[in-house]
């Protein structure tokens, strides 16, 4: 790039000393060792020994192999300075089949890895569920039933016996807004289905699931708990597509934060869609208090009216007039629209909003795929005009006490497999050998800085 790399010392003056930095990872993305130690089978080894299904054919093995190699990834949050490490945990390793007692060696894992944490200083910051239930369940029907609730309870409960004396900050269950609409929905991530609105029963059974999760940690002793859901500032693409906007902003964010917020479901059946099922006191689990409410935050979404005859009121078009990611026009690069998204749940949903977390934040470009060291100026800016971004929605009074970089490390991409990197770590996913790119010495000078 030809413009100057952006000053994080600047940068980190902006913000207040009580502000944390995090990076993120996920179980599945990183974790390899997809079998042995009682690891039962996910939705996501399904899906990865469908032929052609992921682009480059790959299995998320090895990768970074963080199964064994969780060390090197302590070694490299401690370098980085970070207040946090938000990673998940893998169902399928605690509780393989989903049901019945745990996995000792799955349990075992993850006591070294918070051990390991601990000792550098370091905040584990877990997330239960990060899209890879058991396949067990899925074949029981998964998200579409009523008894995944029922399931997850008893996972969090196994989860928070085992570790709720070292672990006081807990997510529950990560983006549900791309479980519903993209795993079951569109088809897009496992399970991949393709049910369109049917899909909605999703949004409930996982909101509610994560009622009861809230339940069992906080009755465990947990300090501080969110949920961090991917939304987005949907846009007009004409001055008329008001409609398409409301519509897309009511299955992508409101559907999932007014029942966590206000207690409510938005009116749906006025959209022409079916009711949740809402059964007795779901709605008073579902809205159990909150400490954080997380925002994973990428992209903003321009619509426009469906422009051919079909199920969807609205078509997804890409916005005009900004840069994209190495995933091409569907992630523009906008960081002005989470100084509006955030400042618009601000307004929205005023005193019933907690502080906010930035859950996840982050780009991938292309990237050599042996192991580099990497001049990764184009992600330097995304994440220095974003951390800007939330920097100006405080200065509107907006309450953020966390930001999180979305990754630590070059990662399995779901459907992209390894042909798409987010790492501040340039992984090569043949040998798993980490070399920190030009971003991860930017993120560390902020961090330091920062906390001086």
């Amino acid at each position: 790039m030809s413009e100057p790399t952006p000053d994080p010392r600047l940068l980190a003056a902006r913000f207040p000393a009580r502000m944390r930095w995090a990076a993120a990872t996920s179980s599945f993305q990183i974790e390899g060792a997809r079998t042995g130690d009682g690891r039962g089978r996910s939705i996501w080894d399904t899906q990865v020994d469908v032929p052609g299904w992921v682009k480059d054919g790959s299995t998320a093995e090895p990768g970074p192999d963080s199964y064994h190699r969780y060390g090197d990834d302590i070694a490299l949050l401690r370098e980085l300075g970070v207040d946090r490490y938000r990673f998940s945990l893998s169902w399928v390793r605690i509780q393989p089949d989903g049901t019945g007692p745990a996995e000792p060696r799955g349990l075992d894992y993850y006591d070294r890895l918070i051990d390991g944490l601990l000792d550098a200083g370091i905040t584990p910051f877990p997330t239960l569920y990060h899209w890879d239930h058991p396949q067990q369940l899925e074949d029981a029907g998964g998200w579409l039933t009523r008894d995944m609730a029922d399931r997850f309870a008893d996972y969090t409960s196994i989860v928070a016996d085992r570790f709720a004396d070292r672990v006081r900050h807990w997510y529950t269950i990560n983006e549900p807004v791309s479980m519903s609409l993209q795993g079951y929905g569109l088809g897009t991530l496992a399970p991949a289905r393709q049910l369109l609105f049917e899909a909605l029963a999703t949004v409930h059974h996982q909101l509610l699931a994560h009622g009861r999760a809230v339940q069992a940690l906080r009755a465990a002793g947990a300090t501080e708990i969110g949920i961090p859901n991917n939304h987005t500032l949907v846009r007009p693409l004409h001055p008329d597509d008001g409609a398409a906007v409301a519509t897309y902003d009511l299955l992508h964010n409101r559907v999932f934060a007014d029942p966590l917020l206000t207690g409510e479901y938005p009116d749906l059946e006025s959209f022409g869609l079916p009711p949740m099922p809402v059964r007795g006191d779901d709605l008073a689990v579902i809205a159990e208090p909150l400490d954080v409410y997380g925002i994973n935050f990428y992209n903003p979404t321009t619509v426009t009216r469906a422009t051919a005859p079909g199920p969807l009121p609205f078509d997804i078009v890409p916005t005009p007039g900004v840069p994209v990611t190495g995933f091409g026009p569907e992630w523009p690069i906008d960081p002005p629209a989470l100084r509006d998204l955030l400042i618009d749940f601000g307004s929205r949903y005023g005193e019933r909003l907690p502080p906010i977390v930035i859950g996840e934040n982050g780009a991938s470009f292309p990237e050599p795929e042996r192991a580099a060291r990497v001049q990764d100026d184009d992600r330097i800016a995304y994440l220095a005009e974003h951390i800007g971004a939330v920097a100006d929605a405080m200065d509107a009074g907006v309450d953020v006490r966390e930001y999180t970089v979305w990754s630590l490390l070059d990662n399995f991409e779901w459907a992209d497999g390894f042909t798409q990197r987010f790492g501040l770590v340039h992984v090569d996913q043949r040998t798993s050998e980490r070399t920190p790119k030009a971003s991860f010495d930017w993120y560390r000078t902020l961090i330091r800085e920062a906390h001086a």
